[in-house]
C-alpha cells in the first residue's frame, strides 16, 4: 500500500436506499481504475449489518462476499475503507458493546481489509444514563471508544472517524467554537483522520478558507465527504453534471475526498469520470506541471466516454447479452431478454429512510395495453380489445439504439447538479416564467393584441421555442426507453418518465393560454396570486437563501409544476413508475372543432364496448352529443384532446361555471338536440329508440347550490382503455385542471358510478373525495370533488 500521507480521493457507498450490487461494484472498481482514484469507502446506510445491526458479525456467505470485495479493490490498486455505524445504540460505556465492535471488525479484518472507520453520523446527540456518568460530553464519548478501536487495530494507516456535527450548519454555536469539534480535535488520536462535508450537509462549493478554519479546530486536515451528488434525499432527482465547486487547490488543506454519488449506480459515470479528472491536476502539479481543472471540459470528456458505455447492449446488473459480443462489466444472474420482450426493473428511488422499491417494464406492441381514466390490473393488460395500427414513419424511436450526443447533452443539462441547473434547463424555466408572467398579452379579455402586437408576437416566439424543447423532452423519454444499455435505462427511466409527465402538462397549458386565459382585469381570473416562484433558476435560489437542496422538492420537474396553477397539489405529479413503459409518444393539447369527429367516434366506440355488441341508438352522433356535445359547443376552451401517434385517444372536458352553463344549454343547446332528434315514425322500435335518446337530454342534473359554492366547475374524462402508458391520464386530468384554476375555478367536480371501482381509484389518488351520494339526488352517480 502507498504511503500514509497519500491523498484518498474516490467514492463513498454512503447513501440511504438500496446498496449496489457486487457486480456493479466491480465494475465502480474498473472506473476507479481508469480514472486515477484510489481509494472506496464500504458505507451503505441500508446495509443492516453496517448500521441497524452493527453488532452482529457476517454469516459465511457474506464473508465471502466482502472479501472477495477487498480482493477485487486491491488488485485494482484501490485502498477498501470498510465503515461501521454503531452510533444509533451503541452505549459508549459498554464493555459488552466496545467487545461487540471489536469482534466485528478483528472479523473484516481477516478479510484483508487494512483500512477502517467509524461513523457517528446522523444519530442524536443524547446519551444513555451510564454514558452521561461515564463521560463528561458526547464528543469525549465517542473519542474513547474511536481511539480504543484505533489501538485494537494497530494503528492502521488509514482510519476515519465521522463525527456527529460534520458539517458547519450542524455546529453550535459555529465551527470555530464549537465545544463538541474542540474536544473531538483535542483528543482524538492524531493518526485518525476526521470527515467533513463542508459549510452544508450538501455544499454548493468548498473554500480553502472554510477549509483552513477547520484543520484549525480539528488539529489535523479533514477528508471530504462529498455529498454534491448525493440524492437519496429527493425520488425526483438524479444528478449527471460535472464535479464541480471544488478548486484542485484545496488539497494542500485536506486529507482527501470521497465522491458520495447518485443511489443509481449508472448514474454516476459522469460525475466520477470528473472527479478523477480534478484528482489528476494534483498528481501532475506535484511533478512540476501546472494544469487548471475545468468543469466544462472535463464534462465534454466523460460525454464522449460515456457515449461509448451507452452504446453496450447491457442489462440490468451489467448483463451484457448473450447474442453481442462487446466487452462489459463482469455477468450477473439476471435472465437475458429479445428485442421483443426486454423487461428491466424501474427503480423507485426510495427516501432516506425506506428501503428501494422495484418495477419491470417491457416493450409495448403497436396495440394499447392500458387504460387511461380507469387503469387496468396487470391482468386486463393481456386483453386490449380493439387495436390500432401504427402509422408508418410516426415512430420516432421505433428500434433500440444508443442516444446521440445531443440527446445524451440534454439528459445531462436536465439533471444536472443540486444547486445548479444545465443550460437546457434554465432556458426551460426562463421561457415558462416569461410565458406566464407576460400571458396577459394574448389573454381571451384584454386588449395586447391591439395595443402591443410586438409582445404578442414575442410571446408567440417565446411559446414556440417552449413547446419545441416539451417536443425534445418527450423524444428523449422515447429513446432513453429504446437505449440500447438497458442498465441506464434501468436506472434512469423513472426521473425522465417523471419530467415527461410533467412537461405534458406544461406544454398543454402554454399551448392553450393565447386565447383562452382571462386577465388579471377580469372578476373571474386568478392568476394575480396564483404564483410565487417567479425569475429564478433553481429552488435554492427561489427561497432566497442557501438552503439545503432538500427544502425544495423535485428539480427541474418540481420547479415546473412549482410555476402552474395547480402546482402545489403534490398528488397530481408525484407518482411511482407504471409497470409497462413505452417510447410512444404522447400530446396533450386544446381542443380543435376538427377533433369532434374523432371524439365522437371514440365515445361511442366506448359506448358499445360497455353496452355489448347490441347498441340500439338510432343516430350515430347521439352517444357523443350526450357526453360531450354540450361541453366542445359551449365551452370548447376548457376541453383537452390526449394523442398518440396513433391518433386521438382520450379527451377532458370541463365546464368553468356549471351554473351558467346550465342556463346556456337551456336557451341554446337543447332546443338544437330536439331538432336533431325530433320523433318521426319510422316504425315501433325507431320511434321508442329516438324518443327515449330525447328524453335523456331533457333530464336536468340537479346539483345543490352547497356543492356549487364550493366546487364551481365540473369535468369529464374519456379515453381508449387500451393505452400502453396510464399516467398520461393523470397528465390529461391534470392539464384541464391548471385551465380551470387559472381561470379563477376553486373546486372541481364529476360524476362516477359506484360499481366504477376503477375509476373511483385512480380519482381518489389524485386528491377527489366523495361529496354526494346518489341517494341525495335523481340519479344513481356518486360525485366526487376536489378543491383547486
Amino acid at each position: 500500500m502507498e504511503r500514509r500521507d497519500e491523498f484518498l480521493c474516490g467514492v463513498v457507498e454512503g447513501f440511504y436506499g438500496r446498496p449496489w450490487s457486487m457486480e456493479q461494484r466491480k465494475v465502480l472498481f474498473q472506473w476507479m481504475q481508469r480514472w486515477g482514484l484510489n481509494t472506496y469507502l464500504y458505507g451503505p446506510k441500508d446495509d443492516l449489518k453496517h448500521r441497524l445491526l452493527w453488532r452482529e458479525v457476517y454469516s459465511a456467505e457474506e464473508e465471502a462476499q466482502l472479501k472477495a470485495l477487498v480482493c477485487e479493490a486491491e488488485s485494482r490498486g484501490l485502498r477498501f475503507v470498510y465503515a461501521l455505524s454503531p452510533g444509533q445504540d451503541i452505549v459508549f460505556s459498554s464493555s459488552s458493546d466496545l467487545t461487540l465492535l471489536k469482534r466485528k471488525l478483528r472479523q473484516v479484518a481477516e478479510l484483508g481489509c487494512q483500512a477502517f472507520a467509524i461513523l457517528f453520523d446522523d444519530i442524536d446527540h443524547s446519551m444513555c444514563q451510564a454514558d452521561t456518568e461515564a463521560f463528561s460530553s458526547f464528543a469525549h464519548a465517542q473519542v474513547s471508544v474511536a481511539n480504543e478501536i484505533f489501538r485494537f487495530l494497530g494503528e492502521p494507516h488509514v482510519f476515519l472517524f465521522c463525527p456527529t456535527e460534520y458539517c458547519g450548519s450542524l455546529c453550535s454555536p459555529s465551527v470555530s467554537k464549537s465545544p463538541y469539534l474542540l474536544t473531538v480535535g483535542e483528543d482524538l488520536l492524531p493518526g485518525i483522520s476526521v470527515i467533513w462535508t463542508g459549510s452544508k450537509v450538501i455544499s454548493r462549493e468548498l473554500s480553502a478558507d472554510s477549509l483552513v478554519e477547520v484543520q484549525s479546530v480539528l488539529q489535523r486536515p479533514p477528508l471530504v465527504w462529498d455529498n454534491l451528488h448525493a440524492n437519496d434525499y429527493d425520488s425526483r432527482r438524479v444528478f449527471l453534471g460535472p464535479f464541480k465547486g471544488r478548486p484542485p487547490g484545496l488539497r494542500a488543506h485536506l486529507r482527501g475526498l470521497l465522491l458520495n454519488p447518485n443511489c443509481e449506480f449508472e448514474a454516476n459515470y459522469i460525475p466520477l469520470h470528473t472527479l478523477g479528472t480534478w484528482h489528476k491536476p494534483g498528481k501532475e502539479e506535484r511533478e512540476g506541471e501546472e494544469h487548471q481543472y475545468c468543469p466544462d471540459q472535463a464534462l465534454s470528456a466523460a460525454l464522449q466516454d460515456w457515449m461509448d458505455e451507452l452504446s453496450q447492449p447491457l442489462q440490468p446488473g451489467r448483463q451484457i447479452r448473450p447474442t453481442e459480443h462487446r466487452s462489459s462489466g463482469p455477468s450477473s444472474k439476471h435472465k437475458p431478454s429479445d428485442s421483443s420482450d426486454n423487461q428491466h426493473g424501474a427503480q423507485s428511488k426510495p427516501s432516506s429512510t425506506a428501503g428501494a422499491c422495484s418495477a419491470q417494464s417491457h416493450k409495448p406492441s403497436a396495440s394499447r395495453k392500458e387504460t387511461v381514466a380507469r387503469p387496468l390490473r396487470s391482468e386486463e393488460r393481456a386483453h386490449g380489445g380493439h387495436s390500432r395500427e401504427k402509422a408508418p414513419g410516426k415512430g420516432l424511436c421505433a428500434g433500440k439504439g444508443p442516444l446521440s450526443e445531443a440527446q445524451v447533452r440534454l439528459l445531462v443539462g436536465l439533471y444536472y447538479l443540486p444547486h445548479e441547473h444545465g443550460p437546457p434547463a434554465q432556458s426551460l424555466l426562463q421561457d415558462l416564467t416569461w410565458l406566464k408572467a407576460n400571458c396577459h398579452y394574448v389573454s381571451v379579455n384584454g386588449n395586447g393584441k391591439k395595443t402591443q402586437p410586438q409582445k404578442v408576437e414575442e410571446w408567440r416566439a417565446r411559446a414556440g421555442r417552449f413547446l419545441a424543447a416539451c417536443d425534445e423532452i418527450a423524444v428523449l423519454h422515447g429513446c432513453v426507453v429504446n437505449s440500447v444499455n438497458r442498465a441506464v435505462l434501468y436506472d434512469l427511466y423513472p426521473y425522465v418518465w417523471d419530467l415527461r409527465n410533467t412537461i405534458l402538462v406544461a406544454k398543454a397549458f402554454i399551448s392553450w393560454l393565447e386565447g383562452r386565459v382571462m386577465s388579471e382585469s377580469s372578476p373571474l381570473g386568478s392568476w394575480k396570486n396564483c404564483f410565487h416562484w417567479c425569475g429564478a433558476s433553481s429552488g435554492a435560489e427561489l427561497l432566497g437563501v442557501e438552503a439545503e437542496p432538500w427544502v425544495f422538492k423535485g428539480g427541474l420537474s418540481g420547479e415546473v409544476q412549482m410555476l402552474l396553477p395547480v402546482g402545489t397539489s403534490s398528488e397530481l405529479f408525484s407518482h411511482p413508475p407504471p409497470l409497462f413503459p413505452t417510447s410512444r409518444l404522447y400530446n396533450i393539447r386544446p381542443f380543435q372543432h376538427k377533433d369532434k369527429v374523432e371524439l365522437y367516434r371514440m365515445v361511442r366506440q366506448l359506448h358499445q364496448r360497455a353496452r355489448g355488441a347490441q347498441d340500439s341508438v338510432v343516430h350515430p352522433d347521439f352517444i357523443g352529443d350526450r357526453c360531450l356535445g354540450a361541453s366542445l359547443a359551449l365551452c370548447p376552451e376548457y376541453s383537452f384532446v390526449l394523442e398518440d401517434e396513433l391518433g386521438v385517444c382520450g379527451c377532458a372536458v370541463g365546464i368553468l361555471d356549471v351554473r351558467s352553463f346550465a342556463k346556456r344549454c337551456q336557451a341554446s343547446w337543447l332546443p338544437a338536440m330536439r331538432d336533431k332528434y325530433s320523433v318521426r315514425p319510422h316504425g315501433s322500435n325507431g320511434h321508442t329508440a329516438t324518443k327515449e335518446a330525447l328524453q335523456s337530454f331533457l333530464e336536468e342534473q340537479d346539483y345543490p347550490d352547497s356543492l356549487l359554492y364550493h366546487f364551481p366547475s365540473q369535468l369529464r374524462l374519456e379515453a381508449l382503455p387500451e393505452l400502453v402508458d396510464c399516467s398520461v391520464s393523470r397528465s390529461l386530468l391534470t392539464s384541464l385542471l391548471t385551465a380551470l384554476k387559472a381561470n379563477g375555478s376553486q373546486g372541481v367536480f364529476c360524476e362516477v358510478q359506484p360499481t366504477d371501482r376503477l375509476r373511483l381509484e385512480f380519482l381518489t389518488k389524485l386528491g377527489f373525495l366523495e361529496i354526494l351520494r346518489g341517494e341525495a339526488r335523481s340519479t344513481e352517480g356518486l360525485v366526487l370533488g376536489r378543491l383547486l
